[in-house]
This record gives structure tokens, sequence and C-alpha cells, in this order.
């Protein structure tokens, strides 16, 4: 059992938690408002949501599952790694503050290792696996191009594991997973393998971090 895993147990006894999960259905490279949605999936998602949630031009990040049906759309069963789902997030922007290649630049280089095969840090199983769930062509095609070009550049010393996969459906995760690292900053987890991202965002990336 992860430290991760122990401390969702203390938390789920310390009072009843009620599961409301609505998929939210893929939606258009940009919509009307000038916002577009990207899913990606990169081991917990506490901290990818949090990362995200830092990066200039970003509104809106939401954690929760992809890849598997919604009956099984729960953080208790999506753990037994059997469902298809990977823990993900869905991230609302604004393509003229950021572009969709600068988001896969903070999913590859900040968000999480792209080298690690169904696995993050402490956490072990498929549905921590690297994935980018892409909404339409022109995501498939920008996410595909990127790839190829950190392989001929050797930008991992290891081979990137990352799969490119359409979106069919993003299920929001329970209540208390959204936000997690803002309202949870001192929980062990958090300090030890999330708030580093954050730090490495704002140095290596200034020009795309927003406090």
């Amino acid at each position: 059992m992860t430290s991760r895993t122990k401390w969702i147990l203390t938390l789920l006894l310390a009072g009843g938690v009620l599961f409301a999960l609505t998929p939210i259905g893929v939606s258009a490279e940009a919509e009307g408002d000038g916002r577009a949605t990207a899913v990606f999936s990169g081991g917990c998602f506490w901290g990818v949501d949090g990362v995200f949630k830092h990066v200039k031009g970003v509104s809106k990040v939401v954690s929760g599952y992809a890849g598997g049906a919604a009956d099984t759309a729960n953080y208790e069963t999506v753990g037994t790694g059997t469902t298809g789902h990977a823990e993900s997030v869905q991230v609302t922007y604004d393509p003229s503050k950021v572009s969709y290649d600068d988001l896969l630049k903070v999913f590859f280089f900040v968000a999480h290792d792209p080298t690690e095969l169904n696995r993050q840090g402490p956490d072990s199983g498929t549905q921590y696996r690297s994935s980018i769930f892409y909404e339409n062509g022109g995501q498939k095609k920008m996410a595909d191009d990127y790839i190829a070009q950190l392989e001929r550049k050797h930008s991992f010393l290891k081979p990137i594991v990352t799969k490119v996969v359409p979106l069919t459906a993003f299920y929001p995760a329970e209540d208390y997973h959204q936000n997690y690292l803002a309202l949870h900053p001192d929980n062990p987890y958090i300090v030890v393998n999330d708030m580093p991202k954050l730090e490495r965002l704002r140095q290596d990336f200034p020009g795309l971090y927003q406090p």
C-alpha cells in the first residue's frame, strides 16, 4: 500500500463520502467562448492537477478518470487497475494565451515522467499510465508530432512510453480529489512528490508560470 493510498483511507474513514460522477463528453478544439479542453494522464492526478492550475492561460482543471466505462469511474474501483481508466485531468484553457504545444511541454517536462511505464513515483498500476487523450484529429497530430520531435532529439534517456489515444468520455473524480494540492499543501505525499513539480515549472518555464 502506497503512502497516498494510506492517506486516502484515512480521509475516507474520517467521514462518509458520497460519490456523484457525471461524464463529460468530448468537446471541440475551441468552444464558442474561445476556450478549449485537453485531457492528460500522468500518474496521481493530485500533482498533475496542481501543475496545470499554475499554467498561464489555464482557467480550470478537473481531476477525473478516462479510458473506461461510466459504471467503474470511481476511485475505489479504478484503484484495482482493472477498469481501463487512468487517473486524468481535464484542462480548460484559452488558446490565445497558451497553446496546446505549450501544454504538451508542461505535461512531458514538468507534470510527470513520460518514460515510466504504468507507474509514477511511488504509485504503480495501469491507472497511473502516461497517456494523452485526444479530442480531435488536430490534437492527435500535435501530440504525435511532439513525441516524434522529442524522440528525434533524444530528450529523455529512456524511451517515451506515452500513448496517444482517443477520448470517449471524461468522468470527474470525487469532490475530495479536486484541487487537492492547493487544499493539502502539507500532506507528506504532496510535499515529496508534487511540490517539486511546481518549483520546476516556475524555474524552467517562467513564461508559462502563474502564481
